[in-house]
């Protein structure tokens, strides 16, 4: 089979038309082995799922039996299916789709559990984007590459921003050179140019061995996603995470990526244009730095659905946000308790885009 950018298709901007947002339920699992925690969560991703469903349809894909207690709290109007399921972050286990303008299609990426961690499951997982891409009528592609929704961001014209931690890592690739993961993500997504930023959030990695030894409690993490750093807001323009705290040891990171992608030109020669959005006041959460951010945040039909903290800089994000999308209603939800499980808003939803036909 030949590589759907040879075929015509690509990766549109995350601010194109939408047919759909799709999400997974929380069930059982690992992250959620506690019967509030679990019930905690489920009401966070169904308060997502109702602020996108104002802007555009909603798919909950539910584990067995799971859909009838997803619909009392997900309420009218959004549609649930069953498929099994391991966890509930439909950004790294769903399908990334693509269109040529006509038809649907999608990339069904290897999944392994963000860099198989020890406490992840993946049977089910990795085998549910090719579900859910059957279930939207998209044509499908395989890549050998390990990677998730969430270690990418693209601008639609041509450029994608990636990690070194993530796509580079040992834990996903080991065998792969950076020019051959830049010319399988350029194959599958329709782009030309990769940016790559060195890592990601303090708090999207497991504890290093001297944290252990100081007591660190053990934390989720992707080992580096790009989505919680930067995104394009337009392109040419990226929103990036600032952490104005020296005390936190991302005010180090931020500076460092901010000044990179400062130094970058874009596909099409653009140097790109950055916009600072600070951190969140809180430095600690769950017994670890917080890597609360507001650029996980999720673009949709006349909406954007921005992660909210109870923090007294939500109002300065979502002023940031506004100006950058005008045209567009930008809602807080509280996030919290979907950073607790080691992701944002970003993380739980994925969007199929419009075709001109289907």
């Amino acid at each position: 089979m030949t590589a759907p950018a040879a075929d015509g298709f690509r990766m549109p901007a995350e601010w194109s038309p939408h047919e759909r947002t799709w999400m997974a339920w929380p069930g059982p699992n690992p992250t959620f082995d506690d019967p509030g925690e679990l019930a905690a969560a489920r009401t966070a991703w169904a308060s997502v799922a109702r602020a996108v469903r104002r802007f555009e349809p909603v798919t909950m894909v539910c584990g067995p039996g799971q859909s009838a207690q997803a619909r009392s709290l997900l309420g009218d109007g959004i549609e649930t299916v069953e498929r099994e399921l391991d966890d509930a972050w439909m950004r790294d286990i769903g399908p990334t789709f693509l269109t040529n303008g006509r038809e649907l299609a999608a990339v069904d990426w290897t999944f392994n559990g963000w860099g198989a961690q020890p406490w992840a499951r993946w049977e089910h997982d990795a085998r549910i984007a090719a579900q859910v891409a059957g279930l939207a009528g998209a044509r499908t592609y395989t890549s050998e590459l390990v990677n998730e929704g969430g270690g990418i961001h693209v601008d639609g014209e041509g450029t994608v921003l990636l990690t070194e931690t993530v796509q580079l890592g040992p834990e996903r690739n080991p065998h792969w050179s950076r020019a051959e993961v830049e010319a399988e993500i350029h194959a599958r997504l329709g782009t030309r140019r990769a940016i790559w930023l060195p890592r990601g959030l303090t708090g999207d990695y497991p504890p290093s061995p001297a944290e252990r030894r100081a007591g660190a409690a053990d934390r989720f993490g992707t080992l580096g996603h790009v989505d919680i750093v930067a995104a394009f807001a337009r392109p040419g323009v990226v929103v990036a995470h600032h952490q104005p705290d020296p005390a936190h040891p991302d005010h180090e990171v931020t500076k460092e990526v901010i000044g990179l992608l400062r130094s970058q030109t874009d596909a099409r020669g653009r140097r790109l244009e950055v916009v600072e959005v600070p951190a969140p006041t809180v430095l600690e959460a769950d017994g670890h730095w917080a890597d609360y951010s507001y650029i996980n945040h999720y673009v949709c039909n006349g909406g954007v659905v921005l992660c909210g903290f109870d923090d007294p800089r939500d109002e300065i994000a979502a002023g940031i946000f506004r100006r950058l999308f005008p045209k567009r209603t930008v809602t807080l939800v509280d996030a919290r308790t979907i950073f607790a499980g080691g992701g944002g808003i970003h993380c739980v939803t994925q969007q199929q885009p419009k075709t001109a036909v289907g």
